[in-house]
């Protein structure tokens, strides 16, 4: 392999000719073979977004000439389409706040920047990568900017509609089954009748209610600490910077981002993080509940509760003949479970900041860009191969249901709560149905009985 040098402010470093990253970059390569995983390339994406915002905002204040930013306009574009992800391998356990996958993209723009304007790979006097591609930023205010950015438009185009699309599948299922009445549960014990229909819409109701806070929350993001620079004082950024910045941005994304009141809140805190990565993690405590409900109701086949048939999606066991596993609920109860290690690492690395900023960012970034990816992709799984397949097993269903003791209810405001009570005990003892032991006992007329303990009526 050739090899070119660069010097810093720690002297040389010897970079692989073709590569368009520098100095930094290799000694962050150097410094963290930790884990082997880098930031997504869907976030050095939204970064390319805010350098070229930056770049625009830069040569309308007269600070960068337009040959320079120009050649970084571009530079940024052909990073926005992908030709260069593979520049970026920086392990997510680096430096903190976030400064070595910072300059790795400052150095790919500037170096693709130079041999735009015809120069070689790190002749940085045609681009520098501190003093152009980085010009009215630091990496406390855009590595925390671009958390926001990828996070909102990761959440409003993939991780809102996945979770409206499951939503819409169990509404479907409730509208599908509401004529199908079967046993309750509570306490893992028969309770009074339900339709499968109502039970479905009690899902359809909480994934609702998780979407509608995630809205909230991802709205949030939508305020960002663009011009803060080192701590939040503005410093080195010119006059209307901020302002132009945000209005370039909303040209690439159609989304208004705004200043804070508080520059200083938004540099030293992950307020917006925080909330999100507990609105998806709430999102994952109810779809978990979910998973877990729809493998007790399809466990069996034989002898389980077998109230519903889950879509049969693969072979279950590599040793028992025709064993077929819940697979896909199973799949969605890991992906909740890693959506809560995700959102506590996220907790207790906003949890560790100190004074002017905290700079545990790119661990934040990493686990909320992550969590948005997996969770989007597990949710519509789960609601194309899962929920859209379900099937009741009515005959198991009506089994059940003429067994239930729970329908006595029905008897208490007429007999009351004790002599129910007492029906149900012997119903439970000696075998029998409820009506059987009513009419043993001469309770009410089988006229009565046979409507007051009709479980359509119930429910």
């Amino acid at each position: 392999m050739r090899y070119r040098k660069e010097k810093d402010v720690l002297g040389y470093v010897e970079i692989p000719a073709e590569a368009y990253y520098g100095s930094e970059t290799q000694r962050a390569l150097d410094n963290f073979p930790v884990s082997g995983i880098s930031l997504p390339a869907v976030f050095m994406h939204w970064y390319a977004v805010l350098k070229r915002s930056a770049a625009e905002a830069n040569m309308l204040s007269g600070k960068l000439d337009s040959r320079r930013g120009n050649a970084i306009k571009r530079a940024c574009d052909e990073i926005i389409k992908g030709k260069f992800d593979g520049q970026f391998g920086i392990d997510i356990f680096q430096a903190g706040a976030g400064t070595s996958t910072n300059m790795n993209l400052n150095e790919v723009i500037a170096n693709r920047a130079i041999e735009i304007l015809g120069g070689k790979k790190g002749d940085y006097g045609i681009v520098h990568p501190n003093d152009h591609a980085n010009m009215s930023q630091s990496t406390n205010d855009g590595f925390h900017t671009v958390m926001h950015i990828a996070a909102y438009m990761e959440i409003k185009d993939n991780l809102i509609p996945a979770a409206e699309h499951l939503e819409k599948a169990l509404a479907a299922k409730s509208r599908e089954f509401s004529k199908v009445v079967k046993v309750g549960r509570t306490h893992l014990q028969d309770a009074v009748p339900i339709t499968l229909g109502e039970e479905f819409s009690g899902y359809e109701g909480a994934v609702a209610f998780a979407v509608k806070g995630l809205k909230s929350a991802a709205d949030e993001l939508r305020t960002v600490p663009l011009g803060g620079t080192a701590v939040g004082t503005g410093l080195n950024i010119p006059k209307g910077y901020v302002e132009n910045a945000l209005k370039y941005l909303y040209e690439s994304t159609k989304v208004r981002f705004m200043r804070p009141k508080s520059e200083f809140a938004y540099m030293q805190n992950q307020m917006a993080e925080l909330r999100v990565a507990d609105s998806i993690r709430a999102l994952a405590v109810i779809v978990n509940k979910i998973a877990n409900d729809m493998r007790l109701l399809g466990s069996g086949p034989m002898n389980g509760l077998g109230d519903i048939r889950l879509p049969e999606v693969q072979p279950g066991s590599s040793i028992m003949p025709g064993k077929i596993n819940p697979s896909m609920a199973e799949m969605m109860n890991m992906a909740c479970f890693q959506a809560f290690g995700n959102a506590a690492a996220i907790t207790e690395a906003a949890n560790s900041g100190q004074l002017e900023l905290n700079v545990f960012m790119p661990i934040i970034a990493y686990n909320l860009m992550f969590m948005i990816s997996y969770f989007s992709n597990a949710l519509r799984a789960f609601a194309d191969k899962c929920i859209k397949g379900i099937r009741p097993n009515e005959r198991r269903i009506s089994a059940q249901l003429a067994k239930n003791l729970s329908i006595v209810t029905a008897l208490s405001p007429r007999i009351g709560y004790e002599k129910a009570a007492e029906i149900a005990r012997e119903a439970y003892l000696k075998d029998k149905t409820i009506r059987e032991v009513c009419l043993e006992r001469k309770v009410l007329g089988a006229k009565e009985l046979d409507s007051l303990l009709d479980p359509a009526k119930q429910v």
